[in-house]
């Protein structure tokens, strides 16, 4: 039987860990898995609600680590998941994504010499301003077994020099989650509470310090979302790092978005949980988001995303059509939404990706267990 850490630290993160945990707690006779919580996301809102609509298990251990700078957060992280190694000396550790969780973890082990698993490794924006893009490339080098969404990640790796026996395409757990949950969804009444129907509304989600710190690029956004609500209405759930800035900067494009004028229909909402945000957006006629995990759950569901960003990690996003990259220039912005707008896309069907199936969690086991010979 394998022991297996499985670590979470930011939202992010539990749409990927969700699937893996279930799946071996079905073979409880291969996998013991446990959940340690860094505690990156450390809210009720953003960490608690999410464990309840994933119906993961209550973590194992909590190191309740709460934010700090990078540097502070990822040495937190080390310090305090290092005795939890030595402690339960399990076979392997999961780490999954890009936050500071996954690479402070991940050097633990290394250091320790306990095998580690990157899910969704290989992603490269090629931008290494983004915190998340250094997390992935070092993540990706010290880690044992590289578990990778799609083709294009696979050949990232290979081109870094990764030995190929240290990659398995094993397709996207997050798309295992949204397949799951689609229909359980249903059940939330969150497109009432906010009066709008299905497709005859936007969505939009920013958190990204690039966007949102920075009162200039927070003020080009917001003016371009003020012109696309006056064509339908625009949900807006408020990341804390957003909502801190909009009090912060109080620009008048903002107030008037705030208050929800006559002019515009932006609603600025509190962040939901997981039910309710996938209910929200997988009925939006249009997805405006600087979020990498959005962008592979709108190419699945097929809906129209607008990635507010200059570069993505996940350009098999774009290939397949659905997402595009549009940057922070309001007119920009305002002129591809205003195109998606007009193109239907009730009739096309929905693009395919190779192991994008909902099968990704018994394939990341697989895995471990064929690693686990060598």
């Amino acid at each position: 039987m394998l022991k297996i850490i499985n670590v979470v630290g930011a939202r992010p993160n539990f749409m990927k860990v969700a699937p893996i945990v279930e799946a071996m707690r079905r073979r409880a006779d291969e996998f013991a898995p446990l959940v340690v919580h860094t505690g990156q996301h450390y809210d009720a809102a953003m960490s608690d609600t999410f464990f309840r609509d994933l119906q993961l298990p209550a973590p194992d251990i909590h190191l309740e680590v709460g934010s700090g700078s990078h540097a502070a957060q990822t040495a937190l992280v080390m310090q305090r998941f290092e005795p939890i190694l030595l402690a339960e000396k399990p076979d392997w550790v999961i780490v999954v994504g890009d936050v500071n969780s996954t690479l402070a973890c991940a050097l633990v082990c290394a250091k320790l010499g306990v095998r580690v698993a990157h899910v969704e490794a290989g992603l490269r924006s090629r931008d290494r301003t983004m915190p998340e893009e250094v997390n992935r490339v070092l993540t990706d080098q010290i880690s044992d077994l590289l578990l990778t969404p799609s083709r294009d990640a696979d050949e990232n790796l290979r081109r870094e020099g990764i030995p190929a026996e240290r990659i398995r395409c094993v397709g996207n757990v997050m798309i295992d989650s949204l397949r799951a949950n689609l229909e359980r969804a249903v059940n939330s009444d969150v497109r009432n509470r906010f009066k709008v129907a299905a497709a005859d509304y936007a969505v939009v989600t920013l958190h990204r310090p690039s966007n949102v710190d920075d009162e200039v690029v927070l003020k080009r956004i917001f003016s371009a979302l003020d012109r696309i609500a006056g064509r339908l209405p625009v949900i807006f759930p408020v990341h804390p790092r957003t909502r801190a800035s909009l009090e912060q900067f109080r620009a008048s494009e903002i107030q008037n978005a705030d208050q929800t004028t006559a002019r515009s229909q932006i609603k600025l909402i509190e962040p939901l949980g997981y039910l309710d945000f996938l209910r929200l957006y997988s009925g939006a006629r249009l997805v405006l988001t600087d979020s990498g995990g959005i962008q592979e759950e709108t190419t699945w569901l097929g809906i129209p995303c607008l990635t507010l960003r200059e570069n993505t990690e996940r350009p098999i996003t774009i290939e397949m059509g659905t997402n595009k990259l549009v940057g922070t220039d309001a007119e920009a912005i305002t002129r591809e939404a205003f195109a998606a707008l007009e193109h239907s896309t009730a009739s096309a069907p929905r693009p395919q990706i190779p192991l994008w199936d909902g099968r990704a969690a018994p394939r990341v086991l697989e895995a471990l267990l064929e690693a686990s010979k060598s």
